[in-house]
């Protein structure tokens, strides 16, 4: 949990952030909110033709072309071309997965805030914000669990599990997770791409490279 140096920690949970310390936590970590990076699809390609071994295979493919080895020429130019379809279409699959857990963002959220509750927009949040969350919500960022009986969420984009996860005060809860049953207070932990969802869209993207 992120302290102020004015506020206690029980304080905190009972009366949330105050208007002033959110703002600077927001100037601190940022929107909630995940970078939109747009490349096209030629660019993606070209991508994988360039690095020290695609430089490695292009050195070999020239050098057969210069002794007039066309059958190794051939064989290794072929190499390249499939290398680069292969890792070119992985990625193009794994920005669909992403594509498809922004499909259904949350973009409302109940926060507590100098002592009252208030509906704002997911993107001012902040590490330390206390927020309400209950049956149907999508959850804006990642949380710890402060009060209420249970929370059922369906986390399988995010985890690969199959069925809804039960989780109680003092658990953890991801951001894009959806809710099931329950109703529940929680402090918010990581915001955008600090996210374990803001880290599986950068990795999804990157990781192939």
């Amino acid at each position: 949990m992120v302290e102020t140096s004015s506020t206690k920690p029980h304080e905190a949970l009972h009366h949330g952030l105050s208007s002033d310390e959110a703002a600077r936590r927001l100037q601190q970590y940022g929107l909630n909110a995940l970078e939109e990076k747009k490349i096209s699809i030629l660019r993606q390609l070209l991508g994988y033709f360039w690095g020290p071994i695609p430089w490695i295979i292009e050195a070999a493919a020239l050098l057969s072309a210069i002794v007039r080895h066309w059958a190794d020429f051939w064989i290794v130019t072929a190499l390249l071309i499939f290398n680069a379809a292969v890792g070119f279409w992985q990625e193009y699959t794994a920005g669909n997965a992403v594509e498809a857990l922004k499909k259904q963002p949350a973009t409302r959220a109940k926060v507590l805030c100098d002592g009252r509750w208030q509906e704002i927009d997911v993107k001012p949040l902040a590490p330390g914000d206390i927020i309400r969350i209950r049956l149907g919500d999508v959850i804006p960022a990642d949380v710890k669990l402060t009060e209420g009986d249970y929370l059922s969420v369906d986390q399988s984009a995010l985890t690969g599990e199959s069925l809804p996860v039960t989780k109680r005060a003092g658990d953890a809860a991801f951001s894009g997770a959806v809710v099931k049953q329950g109703k529940v207070v929680a402090e918010v932990t990581a915001t955008g791409k600090n996210t374990r969802f803001g880290q599986t869209a950068s990795c999804s993207l990157w990781c192939w490279r």
